[in-house]
């Protein structure tokens, strides 16, 4: 008599509280929650005591305004970075910083005074600045926080506390002690808005439109002006022919005199005639005898409107780019024709205040500024009859980094850091030329893109001496002192690191609230006799601050027991900071300690939207992280920075994050399934030895095994796009679409304890555990929900960002090429099936593949293997039978990848089991279970067997 039973209750079908939808903007927070109450990062460190350290130094944000995609693209690949290194045994701790001196406060601080900055006092705007920049920390702790970036949040590093100021007075006086440190007048790039020389650093190009001018400057012999006779000029910025003190000829370029229509004779480079004769609009008529450009060193020429006459010079940085090959010299207004000037004797003159406003001058332009000097000189031009043409030229042009306005070269008097080996008016460092010990430093450094090493080493190769003062008050003072009656600059050094130790305490402010007497020791006094000292007014580059910071965060060299160890493993910010951060910290650190900052740099490249724009209010196409994580979860942006390759620019959209939603939601289920097929599932007690697990167990972990192997391989380069991608196709493709696929079989309906669904198990929950642990640096939030889900040994920590990455071996510890080999022909086969089972189903002759009985005619090639695996074909196959045929059936289609190989496709023998929907020619066999297939009566029989009844699994 057949027993009663309900069939559905004996399967083992998944169970499991992990839910399908993540719900990541309102779980992640509370996973935040926990971290924080639970001091996960400080156990992180406890776990990780001893261990070989790894330190990321971060670099330092400026704290104004929201953080947008940018800033935490950047900090989420520094999180990636030390989460990996950590799970790689590394002790990889995590400062974050702020730089929170510098225009950047000044200007919003400023805005919110209003016209009221005159009448702050020093101190007190000081003190503004500070409660500002602290705002601003707070609101980005927040914010880095929310996108899972674990770190040393409570106690970051901000460039204007006590200890940090400092450092850097402490840094400024080793560069001076050195003899890098001098004061000079020489043209730097000035912003006219906020009044102050601005960095390379600080300078950014935009468009700008400037007027085009050609001008004539009449040529002067024998003391007389030569009639008809002119050097022809071109010029984009007006305002500096006031300040013009010479003309510039290439010495190997070749010029000639050029008759017009109207007989006026033009000297110009031979080579630009053609683009002359068009910009211009003159019409040459003849051309003399080519001269080469050294004859001119040393002829006279007239000013165009001033009495000045102005001598010929030689310069290698004439161009015939663009103009006449003819470049008029203003060695108060740039950088090359300050070079000339120095090597000719010219005046350095720049008649400007710190407005840029003319003070003096023809009255046609005193006392207007640069800009609007122009136009008056072009009209003063014209009147002279020296203006030959003009036009509007777009073009990229500097501009400040903060305000936006363009800038200006200017020279003035400000303290530099000398790069090269002194000079006629600055006696050499005793340290060695800057410029060099960098170049030196650079190849010992990897540069990842490895363009970066070409980058920087071009920059510092050919950049000017570094302007370091700042005619600001947000900042740290140069400390240096002048002797109120001779006016001598204090050199004793001991005297002046009074003020570090004043600074150590009460900060940069003391500067400003103690008198110079009470700075220095007592007693300090000048040669002359004097007591009286005079403090500079000038504060350091901004640059020169951050730069600092490794002096400031990591341990000196030799320091026993180091916690963050000098030099740093690794700096990790945008392109931009070849010229800024990258730069101004292998300076500093190679003229205080003598080698660079880093062993690694690596780069990361712009954020963009989806048509490859930069996003900007005005376009409309802000995408800020606060709105992602509001809307799709932290986890999801973090997925958007792991799915690019980040050293190019990445682009953001909507669509975007739509895709990678789809992407997420398949691995999410991928691990679903997981979780849910090992609810019953005790690793220390149900886990099947290797040798004993079936071998289809055994080829998927073999290839989990070297899925982790080429991951691990991955974390070592930082190529985080390539791990993503691995895991995503091996969640989609090999386990969703395979493995999970052909496992439910065996998984749901196989006795519950029995050895073949405990290797399933088993197998399941090794690929789990790995790839959970392999996804964790990404997805930070996800992996620790789905740890928590998962069975563990004893022993392993609860929180999976405490644990180790996978080794290969915990996968599968025997490499089996015969068995790799074997199961490679096995899936030919399959794909071969597959497509006959989809014409199958396209013709209405099965419904399912479990409807099917597969007729297998294989050559000599074949057969072999498919006989030893005939019993394995079915479950590969997803259906009822597989029979292997000798000879052709006349119903076999050949297939097209395998010639050897013939499909036929039959409704399947017998009828359908209710249990598992299986055919079987054995149904009704059994009296106990008269509905049910062979198969499944043996697993109702152990089931029986194991708890009394068949239906104790319900």
């Amino acid at each position: 008599m057949a027993k009663t039973v309900n069939l559905k209750s004996t399967l083992n079908l998944p169970r499991t509280d992990f839910p399908m939808k993540a719900n990541l903007p309102q779980n992640e927070p509370r996973m935040l929650a926990q971290w924080e109450q639970g001091k996960l990062y400080e156990r992180i460190q406890q776990t990780r005591a001893g261990a070989p350290p790894y330190v990321l130094h971060d670099g330092p944000p400026y704290p104004t305004g929201t953080i947008h995609l940018g800033t935490a693209l950047n900090k989420i690949l520094k999180d990636m970075v030390v989460k990996s290194k950590t799970m790689a045994g590394f002790r990889a701790p995590y400062v974050p910083g702020w730089d929170c001196h510098g225009l950047p406060i000044e200007t919003q601080v400023e805005k919110e005074l209003g016209g009221k900055k005159g009448r702050v006092a020093p101190v007190e705007f000081r003190r503004i600045c500070r409660e500002f920049a602290l705002r601003y920390v707070d609101q980005h702790r927040r914010d880095f926080k929310r996108l899972g970036v674990l770190g040393r949040w409570e106690d970051p590093y901000l460039t204007m506390s006590n200890s940090y100021e400092a450092c850097i007075a402490g840094a400024f006086l080793s560069f001076l002690e050195k003899g890098y440190v001098f004061r000079g007048l020489k043209p730097v790039y000035w912003c006219i808005h906020d009044r102050t020389a601005l960095a390379e650093a600080e300078v950014e190009y935009e468009d700008h439109t400037s007027p085009s001018i050609w001008v004539r400057y009449p040529v002067v012999e024998a003391g007389t002006v030569r009639p008809n006779h002119y050097a022809l000029v071109w010029t984009t910025t007006p305002w500096t022919l006031p300040a013009s003190m010479a003309l510039a000829f290439h010495p190997q370029y070749k010029y000639v005199f050029a008759t017009d229509e109207h007989g006026d004779i033009y000297l110009l480079a031979q080579e630009l005639l053609d683009s002359v004769a068009r910009e211009t609009g003159l019409r040459f008529q003849s051309v003399s005898q080519a001269l080469p450009g050294g004859d001119f060193a040393g002829a006279k020429f007239q000013h165009p409107f001033l009495d000045r006459v102005v001598p010929g010079v030689l310069g290698e940085h004439v161009t015939l780019e663009q103009g006449s090959g003819i470049v008029h010299t203003a060695p108060g207004h740039g950088a090359e024709d300050f070079a000339v000037g120095q090597e000719y004797g010219l005046e350095t003159y720049a008649p400007l205040d710190n407005d840029g406003r003319f003070i003096e001058g023809l009255s046609e332009y005193k006392g207007k500024t640069v800009f609007d000097a122009n136009p008056a000189i072009i009209e003063l031009l014209k009147s002279r009859g020296a203006l030959v043409a003009e036009s509007k030229l777009r073009h990229s042009y500097p501009h400040c980094w903060r305000c936006h306005n363009p800038v200006i070269f200017r020279a003035t008097e400000q303290w530099f850091i000398q790069l090269d080996s002194g000079g006629a008016s600055v006696p050499p460092p005793q340290g060695g030329a800057l410029r060099q010990l960098a170049l030196d430093e650079i190849p010992k450094v990897k540069w990842t893109p490895e363009w970066g090493r070409e980058r920087i080493h071009e920059m510092i190769a050919h950049r000017p001496d570094w302007c370091i003062s700042r005619q600001r008050v947000w900042g740290v003072p140069l400390v240096i002192f002048y002797c109120e009656k001779c006016g001598k600059k204090l050199e004793d050094f001991a005297a002046l690191r009074q003020v570090v130790r004043w600074f150590e305490r009460e900060g940069a402010d003391a500067w400003y609230t103690h008198p110079a007497e009470e700075l220095l020791p007592k007693g300090t006094a000048c040669a002359c006799g004097s007591g009286k000292w005079r403090k500079e007014t000038d504060i350091l580059d901004v640059w020169f601050d951050s730069g600092s910071s490794h002096l400031a965060v990591l341990d000196p060299p030799g320091t026993p027991n180091a916690e963050l160890p000098w030099p740093a493993d690794m700096y990790l910010e945008g392109p931009d900071q070849y010229r800024g951060w990258f730069h101004s910290s292998l300076l500093i650190a190679v003229g205080v300690r003598g080698g660079a900052p880093y062993r690694q740099v690596l780069t990361h490249g712009w954020t963009l939207d989806e048509q490859g724009r930069p996003m900007s209010k005005s376009l409309g196409n802000v995408i800020l992280p606060t709105e992602i994580c509001e809307k799709w979860g932290a986890d999801l942006l973090r997925l958007w920075v792991a799915s690019q390759d980040y050293h190019s620019d990445l682009r953001m959209s909507k669509n975007v994050m739509t895709q990678l939603s789809d992407a997420y939601f398949k691995i999410r289920n991928t691990f679903r399934f997981a979780l849910g097929n090992l609810s019953d599932f005790d690793p220390s007690r149900d886990a099947v030895a290797e040798d004993s697990l079936e071998e289809l167990d055994r080829w998927m972990l073999g290839r989990t095994s070297r899925l982790v192997a080429s991951c691990l391989e991955f974390y070592e380069k930082f190529d985080f796009h390539r791990v993503y991608h691995a895991v995503y196709d091996f969640c989609v493709v090999d386990l969703s679409a395979f493995y999970f696929d052909i496992l439910k079989d065996r998984l749901y309906t196989f006795a519950p304890k029995g050895c073949a669904r405990r290797s399933a198990q088993t197998a399941i929950y090794r690929i789990a555990s790995s790839l959970t642990r392999l996804l964790a640096p990404i997805l930070v939030f996800t992996a620790d929900e789905i740890w928590k889900h998962l069975p563990r040994e004893a022993g392993t920590p609860a929180e999976i960002h405490l644990t180790l990455f996978p080794r290969p071996a915990e996968c599968y510890s025997i490499p089996d090429e015969a068995l790799e080999t074997r199961w490679a022909h096995l899936l030919e086969v399959r794909d071969a099936v597959l497509k006959s089972l989809e014409q199958a189903r396209n013709a209405k002759q099965i419904n399912s593949g479990l409807d099917a009985r597969v007729e297998l005619a294989a050559d000599s090639e074949w057969a072999p293997l498919l006989r030893d695996y005939a019993a394995w074909l079915p479950t590969l196959f997803i259906v009822s039978q597989v029979e292997l045929t000798n000879g052709s059936s006349p119903a076999a289609v050949t297939s097209e990848t395998l010639p050897g190989l013939g499909v036929t496709i039959q409704r399947a023998q017998g009828k359908k089991c209710e249990r598992c929907w299986n055919y079987s020619v054995r149904v009704g066999e059994s009296a106990d279970y008269p509905t049910v297939c062979e198969r499944c009566v043996a697993a109702l029989q152990e089931i029986e067997g194991s708890s009394g009844t068949a239906g104790a699994n319900s």
